[in-house]
């Protein structure tokens, strides 16, 4: 019935079945018949060859089996299924030392920059920090950055001193120079470390 009116013509009734939702569920490979009349084939209906309907199978079951990206970067954590010993030369345990302000203050600049800026919150960030303050160095609060003093300050006063600092830039991973620098003592890190 279409707008009140009985119909009884079969191209439409097959056209208003088709618009009927179906319920999607796949169980295998389907094909599809689009009539003529809707001039999709406009030599008719051509029939899918045996060889074709092998291939559509193959080309379904491929994509039924296809991985994820995400299978593929599972982390594999390595784990020997060989054990072998170490030589007795080979040092067994870490050298208790390196766990003092001591080793520490044996180290390069660069060496405790490194240590300061990318092993946060550890021990070992404390320990470069009270290794670069006795080398000198003092931690700027506001810019997050090291400076020692180049030269003298031309000036000093109860708030800040000004003069021409070395400065530890962490962006470029080098030692630069800052002429005319005004050390405000606010932003001067004073903690004492125990």
């Amino acid at each position: 019935m279409l707008g009140g009116m009985p119909s009884d013509d079969p191209a439409l009734q097959a056209a208003l079945n088709m618009a009927a939702p179906q319920p999607a569920v796949a169980t295998g490979p389907k094909r599809a018949h689009i009539p003529a009349w809707l001039g999709a084939s406009p030599l008719g209906r051509t029939s899918m060859t045996q060889e074709f309907d092998g291939q559509l199978a193959a080309l379904e079951l491929a994509c039924a089996k296809a991985t994820f990206p995400l299978d593929s970067e599972k982390p594999r954590n390595y784990l020997s299924k060989m054990s072998f010993p170490v030589p007795s030369w080979y040092g067994q345990t870490a050298p208790n030392t390196s766990d003092s302000l001591e080793y520490y203050l044996r180290l390069a600049p660069d060496t405790l920059f490194f240590i300061f800026y990318y092993m946060e919150g550890t021990r070992a960030q404390l320990l470069a920090a009270k290794a670069l303050k006795k080398l000198s160095w003092r931690f700027h609060t506001k810019y997050l950055t090291w400076f020692q003093r180049h030269e003298e300050p031309k000036q000093i006063t109860d708030d800040y001193e000004q003069g021409t600092y070395v400065y530890f830039d962490f962006e470029k991973w080098s030692q630069r120079k800052k002429e005319s620098f005004t050390f405000e003592y606010k932003f001067l890190e004073d903690k004492e470390f125990d």
